[in-house]
């Protein structure tokens, strides 16, 4: 009985390993197999993984030994790792998705998930990079955090977040209709980045581009999410109408620069949203200013973009739009998306950061639902 005693206890460890991809314990997704341990303390662990050439398997099964040597009474770990059966993948998408399995959409209405559409009127004002750092930032508070890229034309998400390794972009798994994400600083990430070969071009008209975004929020498995972010293109064309369509109850954040020119073009973005029925949470001013060795602040792009985005978008609503933050320039936040390291972790003191961590700061205080606390407006 020891044996039996011993086996239940490798059982136990193994309940705290998680699938890096599900997030959900290996114990609980049926991906443990037989457990024994023998009289002097020598373990054999069955794992069962999805596919095969599943990406999580090295990783999974590193995390299994290590469980599995630091239970008690083990002296020695033995790992067989097998593929899960057709009815076996079945039963798990079954688990996930819910009774029968069914693709179905899952950020209605009635999902408590906070969504936020990060847009902006034209490109290359750092909307990617933004999106990318506050989800860093909202999981290292501890939430459970997922983007989709939604910039089909112009995806980055998956490079800013460390996922491009020699040119070659992390693929999701996929098991059967089911769609695992990969998994960035602990953010669940979809990009079509991840679905094309060598950098290619995307050149689709609207309808490809709904059934992509469609795709993207029925056949991706995100899990119970506190925050989804999605990053949009520039502009108000077929992406942000689709989302304005498939997901009318998400928030909208407005990205904008402060010279006058962008200022204009974010506002369009900000009304286009409206007209679908989503709500402005709030506009963040990026690229606000450099400062000088001497301390004085270099303003390459203007001054005063952000408060005139918010006037305009202010203007005839009950409450005002608020803004955020205005965050500056600044060169660390520029090279950590080159290389894939957030600058939220690795250089949080960064006048950049501590703007950016602010705002995941307040978005993180608002909770679940569709009843969220008023963020405050910061002062003009």
């Amino acid at each position: 009985m020891p044996e039996v005693a011993a086996a239940s206890a490798v059982r136990l460890a193994l309940s705290r390993v998680l699938d890096p991809e599900i997030r959900k314990p290996i114990t609980e997704l049926d991906m443990v197999g037989d457990i024994t341990v023998n009289e002097v303390g020598e373990a054999s662990v069955g794992i069962k993984l999805t596919i095969v050439g599943c990406p999580a398997a090295d990783t999974i099964e590193r995390d299994v030994r290590a469980a599995t040597l630091g239970t008690a009474g083990v002296t020695a770990a033995s790992i067989h790792v097998t593929i899960m059966t057709r009815e076996e993948r079945a039963a798990l998408t079954e688990k996930l998705r819910g009774p029968g399995g069914a693709r179905t959409m899952q950020f209605g209405p009635e999902s408590l998930t906070r969504i936020y559409a990060v847009t902006s009127g034209k490109g290359g004002v750092g909307k990617s990079t933004l999106t990318a750092n506050l989800a860093v930032a909202l999981a290292a508070e501890g939430l459970s955090v997922g983007i989709v890229d939604a910039d089909v034309y112009g995806f980055s998400i998956p490079g800013i977040l460390g996922l491009v390794v020699n040119g070659q972009t992390q693929k999701p798994t996929r098991v059967d209709d089911m769609i695992l994400p990969p998994v960035g600083y602990g953010v669940k990430i979809i990009s079509i980045g991840m679905f094309v070969d060598d950098n290619a071009a995307v050149a689709w008209r609207g309808p490809m581009l709904h059934r992509t975004i469609q795709q993207f929020l029925t056949d991706v498995y995100f899990g119970d999410l506190d925050v989804l972010l999605l990053d949009l293109p520039p502009g108000t064309g077929d992406v942000a109408i689709s989302v304005g369509q498939l997901l009318p109850h998400a928030e909208v954040l407005v990205v904008t620069t402060p010279q006058p020119a962008a200022a204009d073009v974010a506002e369009r973005s900000g009304v286009v949203a409206r007209q679908t029925g989503q709500k402005i949470v709030g506009v963040i001013e990026n690229m606000a200013g450099l400062s000088q060795p001497d301390g004085s602040v270099l303003e390459l792009f203007g001054s005063g973009g952000g408060a005139e985005v918010v006037r305009r978008l202010s203007a005839g609503q009950d409450a005002p739009v608020p803004l955020l933050a205005s965050i500056p320039l600044s060169v660390a936040l520029r090279a950590g998306g080159d290389v894939g390291a957030p600058i939220v972790l690795t250089d949080p003191l960064d006048p950049a950061s501590v703007a950016i961590l602010r705002v995941a700061a307040q978005l993180a205080a608002r909770p679940r639902g569709l009843s969220g606390l008023k963020l405050p407006v910061t002062p003009r």
